[in-house]
């Protein structure tokens, strides 16, 4: 199944400018709140019309503004899954699930409801109601409910937002499962860049209505290409930077040359280092590329790292740069000198 996107719309406060093409598989819709994220997954499903441009789903004009195309959101055969499910707490588990199938005879909404009912492990529930069931359950109804309409595109809309950190995990895993065997597009939806990441195949990010072009979600963390995808994707450490040579660049902010092992674009303005790229160098080095003496600013304790603040001994006036190091590592103090190193292949420009 293919997905083809390329729609623009006046929001007022921005500019929806959205392209992309994309196969089977999970893609990724990672930006902030407001960015016009979930307004695309509208656009898509014909329940908002942009101003310009196409929608094509395997060959199906879903909109074209040209032509004149503009299919209801009925022959768009698209499924959602939102984050609080959508279930009526008044009708059944059956009920829930048949809402979308009205149109069929009793007999054959009773066949594919008693065929995801098995498929989703839910046979015996369907007369309960939905504040009877677990959270995992109730997603399973949701998702059996947006499945059983055939559908090409199948939207996630942060279907994982509201829950704490145990369930969501445990439904991340049940959801990727059952995905597994669904044959159309997948859309997730999120603001959080480490769902996107276990979550998708590729990943495009938004930026205040703009799409940034898609990636597979590891080019995405390896080099982000803006500072919008750097920030998005939790980098810690940006800096302005200086070109000296065709592999150096001097991080005008922390105060001091950095050796990129791919060599520096030309047209760079900034470089990035992750904070968990970052290593303490214990034994005794006298030289050696990216690796500097740096003074210990702050230490912030997480459940299974330490975050420590450092900067530049040279020049204490320069910003600080955050490392996250393990537990295990030998403990340093506020004041300290430590000596700090990271590869060159860890440090990335745009």
């Amino acid at each position: 199944m293919s997905l083809y996107v390329d729609i623009e719309k006046d929001l007022g406060s921005f500019k929806l400018k959205v392209k992309f093409e994309q196969e089977n598989g999970i893609l990724g819709l990672l930006g902030q709140s407001g960015c016009g994220k979930s307004m695309t997954l509208k656009c898509i499903a014909g329940i908002v019309k942009p101003d310009k441009g196409k929608i094509i789903s395997n060959g199906t004009v879903f909109f074209d503004s040209e032509k004149k195309i503009n299919l209801s959101p009925q022959k768009r055969k698209v499924g959602f899954l939102f984050q609080n499910y959508a279930l009526f707490p008044h009708m059944s588990v059956k009920e829930n699930i048949q809402l979308g199938i009205q149109n069929l005879s009793k007999e054959e909404k009773d066949e594919i409801t008693s065929k995801y009912l098995k498929k989703f492990k839910l046979e015996g529930f369907e007369n309960r109601y939905p504040w009877q069931l677990s959270g995992g359950q109730q997603q399973r109804i949701a998702l059996a409910r947006a499945l059983c309409l055939n559908p090409k595109i199948l939207i996630l809309d942060e279907p994982f937002s509201a829950l704490d950190y145990h369930l969501r995990s445990n439904m991340e895993n049940e959801l990727c499962e059952i995905l597994k065997d669904f044959n159309g597009n997948v859309l997730f939806v999120t603001h959080d860049i480490s769902e996107a990441y276990r979550v998708s195949d590729e990943i495009i990010v938004f930026d205040n209505g703009l799409s940034l072009p898609k990636k597979s979600k590891d080019k995405l963390f390896a080099h982000p290409s803006c500072m919008t995808e750097a920030v998005i994707t939790g980098c810690k450490n940006i800096s302005a930077c200086d070109i000296i040579d065709i592999d150096t660049v001097f991080a005008k902010d922390w105060g001091f040359k950095c050796k990129l092992d791919k060599g520096v674009n030309k047209d760079s303005k900034y470089i990035g280092i992750r904070a968990h790229h970052m290593k303490v160098v214990e034994e005794e080095v006298e030289n050696g590329e990216n690796l500097f003496e740096m003074t210990v600013v702050r230490i912030i304790e997480n459940s299974f790292s330490y975050n420590i603040h450092i900067k530049n001994c040279d020049n204490e006036n320069n910003l600080p740069l955050q490392m996250e190091v393990d537990k295990n590592i030998k403990k340093v103090k506020v004041g300290q000198t430590i000596k700090v190193k990271f590869e060159q292949n860890s440090v990335f420009d745009f």
